[in-house]
C-alpha cells in the first residue's frame, strides 16, 4: 500500500478512529491493532511476504530471550549467531543471491570458462532490507546487554511491523521505539498537528518535486547520448532532487503518521543539501542507516581510533558496505567508494566534524566561503548520484564523459519545469533549517500565515503534482 495512494486515504483514518475512540481502553488491544493493520498494509502488496516477516520476528523474539537467559559467553554468542545467520541468509538468498551467481558466472566467462547462471526466480519483498536492520539491532543490543529482552510477543511483533516506517524507514532501534509500546499513550493534539503537517510536506516533497523531477530524469537517462550536456547536467541535479524528495518525502510521511498514533520516530533526514563538506552530509542523508553502520560496523572495527591504515580500511568497508545495501549492483558499489574517496581526505586531517552546526546560523545570508563550500558538497554528490542511477557501470561514465563535453555552455533541450518546484523547495528549507521538517510553523505566530504556507502547499501537490510514481527505496 503506498502513501500516495487512495487506499491509503481510507486505511489512515480508518485506523486512526479505531486506534483513538474504540480501542483506546487497553494498551495491549492497541498494539494489537497496530499489528493487524501493519501486516494488512504489507500484505496489500503481495500476502505472500508476510510469511517472511513473521518467522523472522519470531527467529529475533526467541533469540533474544534465550541470549538473556544464559551468562554463558559461548551460548550467548550462539544465539546472536543464528539471529544474524537467518536475517542475513534472507538478504543474501532474496537481495544477493542472483546478483552473485551472475558475477560468478561472468567472471569465469573472462577466462574462458563458461558457466551456466544459477537463479532464482523470487521476487523481492519490500522493505526487507529495512526490517531486517531494525531487528538485527534488537539481538545485538540484547547481547551488548543494553536492552532487555521483550517478553511482550504482540509488542515486539508490533515493533518489527509497524506500518509507518516498515517498508522504507527510518530504521529504528528497539532501544527507541521498543518502550514505546509498553507505555500507555494518550492522544496529543499538538503532536498530531504536527504530524499532519510533516504528512503534508512529506507529501509535496513525493509528488510535487520527486515525481515531476522522475518523469524528466527517465527521458535523460533513457536518451542520455542524445542529449546536449547541459541537459545531462541538469537531469543529474533533477535526479539529487528526486531521491531527496523521494525518500526523505516517504520519512516524512512516516514520522508524521507515527506521530498520529502518540510515537516519536528518529528524525532521519536534516537538510542534507545545506551540507559543506560530504561529512556533514553523511550525517544529514538517511541518519537512521548511516548511524546503524557506524555503531554495528564501523565502531566494532575499530572506528577511527587505530593508524592511519585502519582507518582508510574501515572508512572504504562503510561505504562500500552501505552502497551494497542499497541494492545488488555494482553501480552502487562504485556509489559507496566514490563517497569513501570524498571523506577520505576530511577523516585524515580531523576534519570530518568541522561542521557540526546549522550552516548560516541565526543569519538570512550566506557568506561566500560557505556558499561555495555549499556548491561544492552538492556537485560532488551530484556526480556520485550518476552511478546510483545508472543501470550499468559503464552507462554511468558514458554519461559522466558526454556531460563534461563543450555542449555544456549550450541551453538545455529537457523540461526545465521541475526548478521551480526544486525552488520553492529550497527557499522554505532555508528558512527552516534548524527545524525537524519544512512545515514545522509553530514559532510563526501569525495564524493567518502558517494557513496561508499550508494551503499554498495544498495546491501545489492538487494542481501541480506529477502522475504517482513507486518510492525509489522500495525496491531496497
Amino acid at each position: 500500500m503506498l502513501f500516495n495512494s487512495f487506499e491509503y486515504l481510507i486505511f489512515l483514518p480508518t485506523v486512526f478512529v479505531l486506534y483513538w475512540f474504540v480501542l483506546n481502553k487497553n494498551l495491549r488491544i492497541q498494539n494489537a491493532l497496530l499489528l493487524s493493520v501493519s501486516y494488512l498494509f504489507y500484505g496489500w502488496w503481495d500476502y505472500r511476504f508476510l510469511a517472511l516477516i513473521i518467522f523472522s520476528s519470531f527467529v529475533d523474539y526467541y533469540c533474544g530471550l534465550a541470549i538473556d537467559k544464559t551468562s554463558s559467553s559461548n551460548i550467548r554468542k550462539r544465539w546472536l549467531t543464528i539471529s544474524m545467520l537467518v536475517n542475513l541468509g534472507f538478504l543474501g538468498v532474496f537481495k544477493y543471491f542472483n546478483f552473485f551467481s551472475k558475477s560468478l558466472s561472468e567472471s569465469f566467462s573472462s577466462l574462458g570458462y563458461e558457466l551456466d547462471t544459477l537463479t532464482l526466480d523470487i521476487i523481492l519483498p519490500v522493505g526487507i532490507s529495512f526490517y531486517t536492520f531494525q531487528t538485527m539491532s534488537y539481538t545485538i543490543d540484547i547481547y551488548r546487554k543494553k536492552l532487555a529482552p521483550s517478553k511482550d510477543i504482540i509488542a515486539f511483533f508490533a515493533f518489527v511491523s509497524f506500518f509507518p516506517q516498515l517498508v522504507a524507514g527510518p530504521i529504528e532501534r528497539a532501544t527507541n521505539l521498543l518502550p514505546q509500546f509498553y507505555k500507555k499513550r494518550k492522544f496529543s493534539y499538538e503532536k498530531a498537528a504536527d504530524g499532519l503537517r510533516q504528512i503534508l510536506w512529506g507529501l509535496f516533497k513525493k509528488i510535487v518535486i520527486a515525481d515531476n523531477c522522475a518523469q524528466v530524469v527517465n527521458q535523460v537517462f533513457d536518451n542520455y547520448m542524445d542529449l546536449s550536456a547541459s541537459s545531462l547536467l541538469l537531469g543529474a541535479i533533477f535526479f539529487a532532487f528526486q531521491i531527496y524528495g523521494d525518500f526523505s518525502g516517504y520519512s516524512d510521511i512516516a514520522i508524521g503518521t507515527s506521530r498520529l498514533f502518540g510515537f516519536n520516530l528518529m528524525q532521519n533526514f536534516a537538510f542534507p543539501y545545506f551540507s559543506r563538506d560530504i561529512a556533514e552530509f553523511w550525517r544529514r542523508w538517511h541518519i537512521s542507516l548511516s548511524t546503524w553502520f557506524r555503531d554495528y560496523v564501523y565502531i566494532p572495527l575499530g572506528g577511527s581510533r587505530g593508524g592511519i591504515s585502519m582507518k582508510i580500511r574501515n572508512t572504504f568497508i562503510i561505504f562500500i558496505v552501505s552502497g551494497f545495501w542499497h541494492g545488488a549492483n555494482w553501480t552502487f558499489v562504485i556509489w559507496g567508494f566514490l563517497n569513501a574517496l570524498y571523506f577520505l581526505p576530511l577523516l585524515l586531517l580531523n576534519r570530518n566534524r568541522t561542521h557540526t552546526n546549522v550552516v548560516a546560523e541565526d543569519k538570512l545570508i550566506i557568506s561566500f566561503k560557505e556558499f561555495l563550500q555549499l556548491s561544492s558538497t552538492f556537485l560532488l554528490t551530484v556526480l556520485a548520484w550518476i552511478f546510483f542511477r545508472a543501470t550499468t557501470i559503464i552507462e554511468a561514465f558514458s554519461y559522466i564523459k558526454r556531460m563534461f563535453s563543450l555542449s555544456l555552455f549550450s541551453l538545455p533541450s529537457i523540461d526545465i519545469k521541475p526548478l521551480l518546484y526544486i525552488g520553492i523547495l529550497v527557499i522554505i528549507e532555508w528558512f527552516q533549517r534548524n527545524k525537524q521538517h519544512g512545515l514545522e510553523l509553530a514559532t510563526l505566530k501569525s495564524m493567518p500565515l502558517r494557513w496561508l504556507v499550508y494551503t499554498f502547499i495544498f495546491c501545489l501537490i492538487f494542481f501541480f503534482g506529477a502522475k504517482s510514481e513507486s518510492f525509489i527505496y522500495f525496491q531496497f
